[in-house]
């Protein structure tokens, strides 16, 4: 294996694995969150929606690190590939024409952050939502 195939294959490798670790996620977060609606929809003890948010939670953290590490893992290869393009063409260049994008907003790092952040926040309503309850600050279900 060349220097070249090396770099490809390491970039390749984590960014696939980037993306299924967020597919993961996905699917996950749409279970748990499920389970959240149907606690509150069911009228189940506030203890199960602490439980219930304090997974969520944990869930969107774990991943938050998963994700840093793989874009660590990635951003290890760019400079080499960047320094492999230039024997190429200007238009060839996607590296090189990517780090020269300024826009912060259209980016798989600020899509998938948006949502793990967003799971964070739902899971701490849900934690919050289900302690008061607990503690009678707020009526359970429809009473």
């Amino acid at each position: 294996m060349n220097e070249q195939q090396y770099l490809y294959e390491h970039y390749r490798f984590n960014a696939d694995q980037r993306l299924k670790a967020f597919n993961f996620f996905v699917v996950l977060s749409m279970f748990a969150d499920g389970g959240v609606f149907t606690a509150v929809e069911k009228d189940f003890h506030p203890l199960i929606l602490v439980l219930l948010g304090g997974f969520v939670v944990i869930v969107s953290g774990v991943f938050w690190l998963m994700d840093m590490r793989s874009r660590q893992l990635l951003n290890l290869t760019v400079p080499g590939l960047r320094a492999m393009e230039q024997g190429l063409s200007a238009e060839a260049r996607v590296f090189s024409r990517d780090q020269q994008s300024h826009s912060r907003f259209i980016r798989y790092t600020f899509a998938i952050r948006a949502l793990l952040l967003g799971q964070f926040v739902f899971g701490c309503g849900a934690v919050v939502y289900g302690a008061l309850s607990c503690f009678g600050v707020l009526p359970v279900g429809g009473q």
